[in-house]
């Protein structure tokens, strides 16, 4: 649909919109059912915290530049479909190489390549997204849509978990077997997402901008949306991959439970997150188009700070509470549903269409640094000195992150 007829903010569900969210949804099965039983895996193998720290940092990184320079091509060549299905095709085969792993180095290389794919199809997918609606509903289109993708990071790794139980009782005395036939099965709706892309959404016609510079591209960005990125940047040091929040109740419930069956609940519990962040997307974009983008984000990134705190005090005083630890991953939920759908609004606010896939490459780049820096530290920190050390490091960087968010003013 041509945004200059969709004038009336009711008609913002139109069929772009409805197939970047099937597409998503089918995206994030396959991604998220990899995700949930990933820490487990490692933990079968022997890998320690510190190095899935390093290769959700690792792999944040190579996405966050490549998504930079997607965004930049996609201003100049006028195209951006052609490159979104290519991301979505190289995210499903490059996460089947995990059935085929037997040490990090491969779960390294096929997860950075993986979210080379996601760096890829992200900022043009957000593109296409928001010239396919009106300003005045670019809240209500982006939070349904964040809702669609979680739909499918919902019900992935429920089926995940309970694939993986099913081939634990079938499996030999291997214990890899059971989570390597499920990175398998991943393939299908990886697949179908680049299918379903292809058919449903529509990319508005641009021209090429072939004089189009890089560099002079990113100094024409505007000042609001540089100030704005360096508090998304601050934040995002301490934002901090939610894998770890998985291999964190994995720890924490082991001594009670096996390492299979703590991995399977940590795995519900996320499933759970991935259900919270699902119901609040779309009543977070209608609350910011009603009371302001800015706002509504700055009370996530508070939700964030909380999160990381308590769950280093569920490290510092052991609390195996499931209440609890289902308490933390709620509120991961609602944070990253107001974060995924609400930074994406604010960059099309302050960037003009012209330039809108290279300021989407920016952010996802910015947001990608602060992923490197904080799932390898937190990480690091982890195994070196303790998790509470990690957790109380992203809760330091989140604040500072959030009171930047909160002081910054637009300038006209």
């Amino acid at each position: 649909m041509d945004i200059r007829q969709n004038k009336n903010p009711s008609s913002w569900l139109n069929k772009t919109v409805v197939g970047t969210g099937i597409t998503s949804a089918l995206g994030d099965f396959a991604y998220e059912t990899a995700t949930v039983i990933l820490p487990g895996f490692l933990a079968v193998l022997g890998i320690p915290a510190f190095a899935l720290g390093a290769i959700e940092g690792v792999a944040d990184a190579i996405s966050s530049f490549t998504k930079l320079g997607a965004g930049f091509l996609s201003d100049r060549v006028g195209r951006r479909k052609p490159l979104v299905m290519l991301g979505y095709g190289l995210t499903a085969i490059a996460q089947a190489l995990f059935a085929i792993a037997t040490g990090w180095g491969l779960i390294l290389f096929g997860r950075t390549v993986a979210w080379f794919g996601r760096g890829v199809r992200g900022p043009l997918r957000d593109a296409i997204l928001a010239e396919a609606i009106t300003s005045q509903t670019r809240g209500r289109a982006f939070g349904f849509h964040r809702a669609a993708d979680t739909v499918g990071a919902v019900i992935g790794p429920l089926l995940g978990v309970a694939l993986l139980a099913m081939f634990q009782n079938a499996s030999s005395a291997d214990a890899s077997v059971p989570f390597r036939n499920v990175f398998w099965l991943t393939l299908i709706p990886g697949t179908l997402s680049v299918l379903s892309f292809g058919f449903f959404v529509n990319e508005k016609p641009r021209d090429k901008n072939p004089r189009l510079k890089f560099w002079k591209s990113i100094r024409s960005l505007p000042v609001n949306f540089r100030h704005y990125l360096t508090a998304v940047g601050v934040f995002g040091m301490g934002d901090f991959a939610h894998t770890l929040l998985i291999l964190a109740a994995t720890q924490l419930l082991t001594a009670d439970l096996s390492v299979v069956k703590a991995a399977q609940v940590a795995g519900l519990l996320y499933v759970g997150r991935n259900v919270v962040q699902a119901v609040v997307s779309y009543p977070v974009g209608h609350l910011a188009d009603k009371y302001g983008h800015k706002k509504i984000l700055t009370i996530g990134y508070i939700i964030a700070v909380l999160t990381a705190l308590m769950m280093a005090f569920a490290f510092l005083f052991q609390i195996t509470n499931i209440i609890y630890l289902a308490f933390i991953f709620f509120l991961a939920g609602v944070y990253i549903a107001v974060e995924d759908a609400l930074e994406s609004t604010m960059t099309a606010e302050y960037v003009p269409q012209e330039l809108r896939g290279t300021g989407y490459g920016l952010l996802g780049t910015v947001n990608g640094i602060g992923d490197l820096i904080s799932s390898s530290v937190v990480g690091l920190l982890w195994t070196v000195i303790s998790p509470v050390a990690g957790f109380g490091f992203a809760a330091i960087l989140m604040l500072t992150g959030t009171l930047m968010m909160l002081f910054f003013k637009n300038r006209k």
